[in-house]
């Protein structure tokens, strides 16, 4: 029986789409996970074929699950992780247990922050950056990066904006590191960047690097830095796709990357591009999606198809204007109910309308991008149109939240 084993799922988004997609493959799906709340929720993924309850941290135990499969009789053909974190891991578990074509010590470097900007060092695409370790004189450190301020604060094993601080001054660094050294034993501080900034979608086959989709961030910040808009954007003029194409070429060939799937961040500062960062897996949340609407393309299915030694399919079936807009809340407590979705499904453009909380749940300003509570995904030819009708329908959604 061939079989693809997931390392962990979220409950939406890119990583539980990669699961459907080896289903809609032929596959037959194992998920490994270390959340007690999916066993009990089992009956709501019919695209898990197998679930089994693992500590994910134990590598031990994790390969002697596999071997259980296989005694089974099942035919490992591959072991994926599309979760922050244990992508590496899967990486190596694959190596182990099935053919792998993936480029393990590239995803090793792009999952650590610090390894990431060691590696980039000199690189002219990436910003200025210093770490901090407890064992250095903190007033001193800070002395020392005074220079540099605005400086932002991370981190190394940071996704989705947790644990990513901003400093302005002096007073704010000091607090900022003593936050982040409670769970911390380094701290990574990055030369702080203004310019638009952009999601680069990337599959790197045999070597040769296909940009895949582009998209424009909105960032709102708060406490954090938080994503609330992404727009595709299916039109780009030449001058500027080669620039891109330019820059990320450049910093994968520092990676070595020969077979993977990965992500950028990256500002336009003064026409110079600068990685923000980079995520050896497609973006999470609705990003699989939005590519699916914009063009066609199911990037997770053709992630899957690269990684069993396949060549991924990315042409285009069409290409329009794809805009998701988030949607949080400004206070905390139970989530009582949520209305206007329904009504906001129905207007014109909407593709998707998605909640994430349950009624009972606590929810939050948003800390970290996790702290979303929902998307509206909207289309349109027109650029300026398919933002709109996100914001107007997204207007429609109410959030009824009991304080605590």
């Amino acid at each position: 029986m061939r079989t693809i084993v997931f390392i962990e799922t979220n409950k939406s988004g890119s990583s539980r789409e990669a699961i459907k997609a080896a289903e809609r493959l032929g596959y037959f799906t194992v998920l490994f996970t270390n959340r007690q709340k999916y066993i009990q929720q089992r009956t709501e993924f019919p695209e898990v074929h197998q679930m089994i309850l693992v500590e994910l941290s134990n590598k031990v135990e994790l390969k002697k699950n596999l071997n259980e499969l296989q005694k089974q009789g099942k035919q490992i053909k591959g072991i994926f992780s599309f979760v922050h974190s244990y992508v590496h891991l899967a990486a190596v578990l694959a190596e182990e247990f099935c053919k792998s074509v993936v480029s393990t010590d590239s995803i090793l470097k792009m999952e650590n922050k610090v390894l990431t900007r060691e590696l980039l060092k000199g690189h002219p695409n990436s910003p200025y950056y210093a770490l901090y370790t407890p064992d250095y004189p903190l007033e001193l450190f800070i002395s020392q990066a005074t220079d540099y301020l605005p400086l932002i604060l991370k981190s190394p094993a940071s996704a989705g904006s947790k644990d990513v601080l901003l400093a302005n001054n002096q007073s704010q660094l000091k607090v900022a590191i003593q936050e982040l050294r409670k769970k911390n034993e380094q701290i990574l501080l990055e030369e702080y960047l203004t310019g638009p900034q952009y999601l680069i979608e990337v599959l790197v086959h045999n070597g040769r690097v296909h940009i895949v989709a582009v998209i424009e961030q909105e960032i709102t910040f708060s406490k954090r830095f938080i994503v609330t808009g992404y727009c595709l954007l299916p039109y780009i003029n030449q001058r500027m796709y080669k620039s891109i194409h330019e820059t990320v070429s450049s910093i994968l060939r520092a990676f070595e990357m020969k077979n993977g799937a990965c992500h950028l961040e990256m500002r336009l500062v003064n026409g110079i591009w600068k990685l923000i960062e980079i995520n050896p897996r497609i973006s999470g949340g609705a990003m699989n999606r939005i590519i699916e609407v914009g063009y066609g393309i199911n990037l997770v299915e053709e992630t899957i198809q690269l990684m069993l030694g396949n060549e991924p399919r990315l042409t285009r079936k069409h290409s329009k204007y794809v805009y998701a807009h988030y949607l949080t809340v400004d206070s905390r407590g139970k989530l009582n109910r949520v209305t206007g979705k329904e009504l906001a499904t129905e207007f014109p453009g909407v593709e998707e309308v998605y909640i994430k909380p349950r009624q009972g749940q606590i929810v939050r300003p948003p800390i970290s991008m996790g702290d979303r509570c929902g998307y509206v995904l909207t289309s349109s030819n027109v650029k300026i149109e398919a933002k709109r009708m996100a914001i107007r329908a997204a207007s429609q959604v109410h959030f009824y939240i009991d304080p605590i």
